[in-house]
C-alpha cells in the first residue's frame, strides 16, 4: 500500500496540509522534521495514557513507538500525543477516588480535542488503567475516524511465599491486619511482591474486563488484549495495529460500523462469561451513547441474565489474565460462546472481517481449565447480575461470580460517605447480618461515583465478606467480592430511595430473582421524601464541580453530554 491509495481531499488532514493557504501549517511540520511526502500522507493520531502514576501506564510510551513504526511502514504519518489517567489502585480509599470516573470523560474529551484541533485522519489509542480503556473507546466512537484500540497489557502475578498473589490480596490483607490476623512485617513483605512488573491489575478487574470488551466489541485485534505488558509479543500487536489502521482508512471502516447494538451485546456477553467487573455496566452504555445507541443498565443486565459464567478468573475464581492468554486468549472465550450461540458472529471488526470469520481458525484448547466450554459452564447464568426494586427503580448491579449464597436480608446501617463506613469497619463497630449502606457517593453526589474497594476488601479480610451485605449509589472495584451492590439508582443526591433509608429498615436482596427492596410501603417512602432535603458537596468549583453539573445517571452510563444521537455533523465527515 502506498500514499497514492489515499485521497486526501476526503480526509480531515486536508485542512492542515493541502493547498497554498496551508503553507504556514506545513511549515510547522517541516520544523518537526517531516518530509514533503510525510506531510501529504494521512495523519494518524497515536494517543497514549502514558504516565508515571502506576504500572498500568508505564509501558505505553514504548508500545506507542511500535504503533508508529507500523503506521509509517504502511505509508501513514503517525502523530503521538498523550492524555491523562487517574489510577484507581492509588486513588482508592480517599478523596482522590472522586477523580477517577471524571477522568474517563476527561480522557475522551482531550483525545477528541487533540484530534479535532490537528485534523488527524485516524486514531490508534493505547490505554492501561480502568477508566482509560472506556475513555479511549468512547473517543473513537465519538470521532468516528478509522480507529484501533490497544490495551497496554496486564501485570504479571506476584509470588508470596510460593503462592500467586495480586493487589487484591494486599487490599484484603489490610482487613486482616486490622483484626490482628497479619502483623506489620508480613503485610510489608506482601506489598513488596504483589506487583512485580509493568501492566494493569492482573485479575478480571475493570481493566482486564474492558480489555476483553475491546476484542469482543471489535475495536481491538484478536489476541492483542490478552498479552501481559512485559511480553515482547506486545510490540508485534502494536506494529500490526499501526499497519491495519491504514487499511481501515483505505476501506473507510469506522468505529460506528463496528460498534453496533449487536456488538454491544457481544461485549456484555463476554463480561458476564468472564465474571468481569460491574463497572462494565457503566462503561458499555457510555460507549453506546457516543454512537447514538440506546443501551442502558437494564439492557446490559438482560444479557448478563442469560449468559453462562465460564472463565475461572479472579477475584471469584483461580486464574489471572496471563493464564487466560496462555490458555488461548480472549478468542478462546469468544470461540466457545460463538459455537454455543451466545455471540453474534456477523459483527464487523477492525480486521475487516466478522467475528465469525475471525473465530474460524481458532481451535479449542482442551488441555486448559481456565475457560470452560459454554455448554459446561461454572454456573448457568452470568457472573454479574442486574437488580431492580423499590430501593433501586433505576437499577443496581452485583457481581455474583464465586458466590454461593445470592440471597440476603437484614437491617440497614446507613453511612453518608465511604470514610464513615470504612471507619466503622476498621473499628469493627458493625454487626453480622447488617446491610451496610453507603450513600451520597453517586455521580452527582460524590461527586464522581467512587469505588469502595478499601471497605469491601477490609470486610473480606476480617472474615465478614459473606456475613454482611453492602449497597451503594457509588461503584465497586472489579476486585470486589462478597455481597456488594453498586450503581443503586436514582442516587441519594437526587432524592432516590437510598437517601430515605434509616438505620434498622429491613433490606431484601435477591440476586437469583434480580430484586432489591426495602420493607417500606410507598406511603412511608413518600412521607420521608417530603422531609428530605438535598445535601451540598464539598466542591464549589473546579473539574469535579463542573462534572457534577452535567453528569447523568448511572443507568445510562453517567454520561456528560447528549451523545451521538444529538450530533449534527460527525468530525470524520468535516
Amino acid at each position: 500500500m502506498d500514499a497514492k491509495t489515499f485521497d486526501k481531499s476526503k480526509l480531515p488532514s486536508r485542512h492542515v496540509t493541502e493547498g497554498p493557504q496551508r503553507a504556514p501549517h506545513r511549515s510547522y511540520y517541516y520544523a518537526m522534521g517531516l518530509s514533503r511526502e510525510q506531510i501529504h500522507q494521512p495523519f494518524v493520531g497515536v494517543a497514549t495514557c502514558w504516565n508515571e502514576a502506576a504500572p498500568c501506564n508505564i509501558a505505553l510510551s514504548r508500545q506507542a513507538q511500535a504503533v508508529k513504526q507500523g503506521v509509517s511502514a504502511a505509508s501513514g504519518t503517525p502523530r503521538e500525543f498523550t492524555t491523562i489517567t487517574v489510577t484507581d489502585g492509588i486513588a482508592m480509599g480517599h478523596q482522590g477516588m472522586k477523580s477517577s470516573l471524571v477522568s474517563r470523560d476527561c480522557i475522551t474529551d482531550s483525545v477528541e480535542l487533540t484530534m479535532r484541533g490537528h485534523c488527524y485522519d485516524a486514531l490508534v489509542g493505547l490505554a492501561g488503567c480502568d477508566k482509560s480503556l472506556p475513555g479511549m473507546m468512547m473517543a473513537m466512537c465519538r470521532l468516528n475516524v478509522p480507529s484501533i484500540f490497544i490495551y497496554g497489557g496486564s501485570i504479571l502475578p506476584g509470588n508470596f511465599r510460593g503462592n500467586p498473589v495480586t493487589v487484591q490480596d494486599v487490599f484484603e490483607a489490610v482487613g486482616m491486619h486490622s483484626v490482628g490476623k497479619m502483623d506489620d512485617a508480613t503485610l510489608e513483605e506482601l506489598e513488596q511482591v504483589a506487583c512485580p512488573s509493568a501492566g494493569a491489575c492482573g485479575a478480571q478487574f475493570t481493566a482486564n474486563t474492558m480489555a476483553t470488551v475491546s476484542e469482543a466489541i471489535g475495536l481491538a485485534l484478536p489476541y492483542s488484549a490478552g498479552a501481559p505488558a512485559p511480553y515482547e509479543i506486545r510490540d508485534r500487536f502494536c506494529m500490526a495495529a499501526g499497519e491495519k489502521v491504514m487499511e481501515l482508512i483505505a476501506r473507510n471502516i469506522r468505529p460506528r460500523d463496528i460498534v453496533t447494538l449487536k456488538a454491544l451485546e457481544n461485549a456484555a456477553t463476554v463480561v458476564a462469561a468472564s465474571g468481569g467487573s460491574t463497572n462494565a455496566a457503566l462503561h458499555l452504555p457510555a460507549i453506546a451513547h457516543e454512537c447514538g445507541i440506546k443501551f442502558d443498565l437494564f439492557d446490559v443486565a438482560e444479557i448478563f441474565r442469560r449468559t453462562p459464567y465460564i472463565a475461572d478468573l479472579k477475584p471469584g475464581g483461580r486464574y489471572v489474565a496471563k493464564d487466560m492468554f496462555e490458555a488461548g486468549g480472549i478468542p478462546q472465550l469468544m470461540k466457545t460462546l460463538l459455537d454455543e450461540g451466545f455471540l453474534h458472529g456477523d459483527c464487523l471488526t477492525v480486521t475487516g472481517r466478522t467475528i465469525a470469520e475471525n473465530m474460524e481458525y481458532v481451535e479449542w484448547n482442551s488441555d486448559q481449565d481456565v475457560v470452560r466450554p459454554a455448554s459446561d459452564p461454572i454456573t448457568p447464568t452470568g457472573g454479574v447480575v442486574g437488580l431492580k426494586g423499590n430501593l433501586a427503580p433505576e437499577g443496581a448491579i452485583v457481581k455474583v461470580a464465586g458466590m454461593t449464597n445470592q440471597v440476603f436480608s437484614g437491617p440497614a446501617r446507613c453511612f453518608d460517605s465511604e470514610e464513615a463506613c470504612f471507619e466503622a469497619v476498621a473499628n469493627q463497630s458493625y454487626k453480622e447480618g447488617e446491610v451496610l449502606v453507603i450513600r451520597y457517593e453517586g455521580p452527582k453526589g460524590g461527586p464522581g461515583m467512587r469505588e469502595m474497594l478499601s471497605t469491601t476488601a477490609a470486610l473480606h479480610g476480617q472474615g465478614m465478606g459473606s456475613k454482611v451485605a453492602l449497597i451503594t449509589d457509588g461503584r465497586f472495584s472489579g476486585a470486589t467480592r462478597g455481597f456488594c451492590i453498586g450503581h443503586v439508582g436514582p442516587e441519594a443526591a437526587v432524592g432516590g430511595p437510598i437517601a430515605l433509608l434509616r438505620d434498622g429498615d429491613i433490606i431484601d436482596i435477591n440476586a437469583e430473582t434480580g430484586t432489591l427492596d426495602v420493607q417500606l410501603d410507598e406511603q412511608e417512602l413518600e412521607k420521608r421524601r417530603s422531609e428530605w432535603t438535598p445535601r451540598e458537596t464539598d466542591f464549589g468549583s473546579g473539574a469535579i464541580w463542573k462534572y457534577a453539573q452535567t453528569v447523568g445517571n448511572a443507568r445510562d452510563g453517567a454520561v456528560t453530554h447528549p451523545g451521538g444521537s444529538a450530533e449534527r455533523v460527525c468530525y470524520a465527515d468535516q
